[in-house]
């Protein structure tokens, strides 16, 4: 009974090893024309996923630049507003004293000069 489960197993070992050994007949050679064509085909595919990207990466900066133009133009704003109202505080702040200077100016006018008597 061990010489036949020996040669059953023995058996077992040798077809798998027969099923993992390598074809010894060549595979069908590929044709050159078609090695060329696929080449071709990625070379294509290349170029245009290149250019696409290439329009992409344009674009972005495009839109970088006009929100950037935007948050510029946002600034300037604020800051000629704050220019503004610099101005017109000033203004209103000469306009006071101004003010406060002819009533100064007419209250002096308004009362009467002290008499000297001896």
């Amino acid at each position: 009974m061990n010489k036949l489960i020996a040669t059953l197993i023995a058996g077992l070992f040798a077809t798998a090893a027969f099923a993992q050994t390598p074809a010894t007949a060549p595979a069908a050679p590929v044709a050159p024309a078609a090695v060329k064509a696929e080449a071709k085909e990625a070379k294509t595919d290349a170029k245009a996923t290149a250019k696409e990207t290439k329009t992409d990466i344009k674009a972005e900066a495009k839109t970088a630049k006009v929100e950037a133009e935007a948050k510029k133009d946002v600034a300037v704003a604020k800051a000629d507003e704050k220019a503004d109202k610099a101005d017109a505080h000033a203004k209103a702040h000469k306009t006071k004293a101004k003010a406060h200077a002819k009533a100064a100016k007419a209250e002096a006018a308004a009362t009467p000069a002290p008499v000297v008597t001896k």
